[in-house]
């Protein structure tokens, strides 16, 4: 069949990581599979995905998220294909629009467990429409199920109503071999010298905390330690300003935007992910594929993968969290059956079993849509 993928942009992030990852292993599947943004800047992943599938036809509606222009130009667009599958706020609104100018189902994915627009009470009818003209939800994670549920309320919480299953649970995936085989940035490696290196790989955006990462950083001994950032963000010089403030500056380093996470994760000894919210985090599971230790905060979307396999920490907590790191560096024997336990959890989130959940789900609302 046909399918068209929608998201805001391929900026470097959970939601995009996961489209580039599913595009190519659908087509192989016998699906033509491409892809709409509405802000076309090119990126890392933009090259990867042209790289590792060129025969991926990538629409560019613009070079902002939420112009009102994009719904014409996405209902053309969409006419050509069986199946649009939504990613992010915007798609997923423009797209329910555009459906009412075209024929087409529509699926979407719902990447977190909160958002903005759940605190606006005005908007809920909004919601209600919007998701009502899509054939099938798919949530990243079942805390995301249930928050999604218990935001819509009435027929999506009544197991007995059509609408209930028009949502489900597909966890995110990764290639979790490929990642736990692959080589160490030497660079790095030679970078940090004697020192632990501490990772984060996110976006600086308001959902994540690398804060609490840089307070820890300051409670840890200096020639211990280090901590290395993965991605951009409008918080990036916030983060900078704190680290200079703590006087762990020199200890910091922001590694930008980088297009081989699988290897930057491989050269760090602790994966850490500190967020204030997630839904089910693609570098949650990365982390945990890479044979290093994992630790993330006590949230909803990171608790869910990791208690009982990587370790926790209270949220904003630096000293439990420096507590954390100071026993896994001083107990070699501890450190390696963390680390295997977060293997172990990875290999129930690789990708192969995303992509067949997927395929599952179109192939379900492709026959629906027959009937």
């Amino acid at each position: 069949m046909r399918i068209l993928q929608v998201i805001t942009s391929l900026e470097m992030g959970g939601a995009e990581t996961l489209v580039v990852n599913l595009i190519p292993r659908l087509q192989a599947l016998g699906h033509t599979v491409d892809l709409c943004v509405f802000n076309g800047t090119e990126t890392p992943l933009t090259n990867r995905l042209k790289k590792e599938s060129p025969q991926t036809k990538i629409y560019a509606l613009g070079h902002g998220v939420y112009n009102p222009l994009y719904i014409l130009k996405l209902a053309k667009i969409m006419r050509g294909y069986d199946i649009v599958h939504t990613h992010n706020s915007s798609p997923q609104l423009f797209a329910a629009i555009a459906k009412v100018l075209c024929s087409v189902e529509l699926v979407s994915t719902e990447h977190n467990t909160s958002n903005r627009k759940r605190d606006w009470k005005c908007y809920a009818p909004v919601e209600s429409w919007m998701y009502g003209k899509y054939r099938h939800v798919i949530c990243i994670s079942r805390i995301a199920e249930e928050k999604l549920r218990e935001y819509m309320r009435g027929d999506w919480q009544d197991e007995t109503k059509p609408r209930y299953n028009r949502i489900s649970t597909i966890n995110n995936g990764v290639d979790v071999h490929a990642i736990s085989n692959i080589v160490p940035d030497a660079g790095l490696l030679s970078l940090k010298e004697q020192r632990k290196a501490i990772l984060m790989v996110a976006g600086f955006r308001e959902a994540k905390d690398q804060d609490t990462i840089v307070r820890a950083l300051s409670l840890l001994d200096k020639n211990s330690y280090e901590v290395w950032f993965a991605g951009v963000g409008v918080r990036q010089a916030l983060v900078s300003q704190l680290a200079g403030k703590l006087g762990v500056s020199d200890r910091v380093r922001f590694l930008g935007l980088r297009t081989d996470i699988p290897n930057v994760l491989r050269a760090a000894d602790i994966i850490v992910m500190s967020s204030h919210w997630e839904g089910l985090s693609l570098s949650n599971v990365e982390g945990m594929s890479a044979h290093r230790p994992f630790i993330a905060s006590d949230v909803n979307g990171l608790r869910e993968v990791t208690k009982g396999y990587g370790l926790l920490f209270p949220h904003e907590d630096a000293e439990s969290l420096a507590a954390e790191i100071n026993c896994l560096a001083a107990d070699e024997a501890y450190y390696h059956e963390v680390a295997e336990r977060c293997y172990k959890r990875a290999l129930e989130f690789d990708i192969s079993k995303t992509v067949s959940g997927y395929n599952s789900v179109y192939q379900s609302v492709a026959a629906d849509g027959k009937r």
